[in-house]
């Protein structure tokens, strides 16, 4: 019997807006993740729990992904200027660049005792 090398659980909620491209990210980097359903108003958008057990050897390497990848970023995004409505008003309406900040993982690290998959 194989000894159980995962001695420690992530457990990251993630937007839902990040989960494909976090999960494939730790897919690739040899991370196998298992979602879990949740509900929350965590950062007023939909979010989606995922669960990993790893060795404690990489698990730097685990929490770097999951910062990359889902946490927290600065945008810039291009918003309309309100502006009065009525015929003497010309009808075009300027975009501003308005930074915004995204993302954003909150990540459980605990001592796992014993990881079995059958």
């Amino acid at each position: 019997m194989e000894a159980n090398v995962h001695n420690k659980l992530i457990m990251a909620v993630v937007q839902e807006d990040d989960y494909d491209t976090t999960v494939s990210e730790l897919n690739e980097n040899g991370f196998f993740v298992t979602m879990l359903s949740s509900t929350g108003g965590f950062w007023k958008k939909k979010n989606i729990t995922i669960m990993l057990g790893v060795e404690e050897s990489k698990l730097e390497q685990a929490l770097q992904i999951l910062k990359r990848c889902a946490g927290k970023r600065k945008q810039t995004i291009y918003s309309n200027v309100a502006m009065p409505t009525g015929p003497q008003y010309g009808m075009a309406m300027p975009s501003v660049p308005v930074n915004v900040e995204l993302g954003g993982v909150a990540v459980f690290v605990m001592d796992l005792e014993r990881l079995e998959k059958f």
